[in-house]
């Protein structure tokens, strides 16, 4: 099953992309009763095998979360969970925001952008031809040291970490979206580029005409 996000807002231009099953977004929503209402859902959801033992204190959290994205200009937040063959989950977290830009040449911003993120050697940066248009991608992959007091290791663990940006110039405005990915589920690897490479090929800038799942971006 997937959801298709319409993402709306009186400054952007609306545009959408269909998110696949196993992703369970954040409740970001324009007011605190429509946080709060849908964190209470969110967390329910998010542990299905829970209880309100669970659900209770967790709600509050997730909603100053949603708030914070909402404030800090994302459009749509996801976390990301898939059972593995061999047992466990394998976790990973979306986030698309929008920016604006200088440009309404598509092909001019995506150029732009492909220059700016080229010139740091730790990047990955790489042309995609999308349906919707150009688009450029920046793959990185970091290493993060994590003390014993988190782990409760006997000494620091080295953790490997994935981050998957894709940047989209839109069609209808000088506006980009910025679709980021992010693990540290490395071997799950192979299929979240394959998840995002399809979410990449859903994303539309024109209006939906059916009853889809809605978004609206804080003026």
């Amino acid at each position: 099953m997937t959801t298709t996000v319409e993402v709306e807002s009186e400054i952007v231009p609306p545009f959408s992309f269909v998110a696949p099953n196993g992703l369970h977004a954040l409740p970001i929503a324009p007011s605190p009763e429509e946080r709060a209402g849908l964190s209470r859902e969110f967390v329910r959801e998010l542990y299905s095998s829970g209880n309100e033992a669970i659900w209770e204190p967790s709600a509050p959290f997730y909603a100053a979360l949603a708030e914070y994205m909402a404030d800090n200009g994302f459009a749509y937040s996801a976390m990301g969970l898939f059972a593995r063959e061999e047992g466990g989950v394998a976790q990973c977290a979306l986030t698309v925001a929008v920016a604006k830009t200088d440009q309404t040449d598509t092909e001019i911003a995506a150029q732009g952008i492909l220059a700016a993120l080229s010139g740091n050697p730790y990047n990955d940066a790489r042309w995609l031809d999308l349906p919707c248009g150009p688009a450029v991608s920046c793959v990185r992959v970091n290493e993060l040291t994590v003390q014993p007091e988190v782990t409760r290791a006997d000494g620091p663990v080295e953790l490997l970490t994935g981050q998957i940006q894709v940047h989209v110039p839109f069609s209808t405005g000088p506006y980009t979206v910025v679709f980021t990915l992010d693990t540290a589920a490395m071997d799950y690897w192979a299929e979240f580029c394959n998840m995002m490479s399809a979410i990449l090929q859903t994303i539309s800038f024109e209006s939906p005409s059916e009853d889809l799942s809605s978004v609206s971006i804080p003026a």
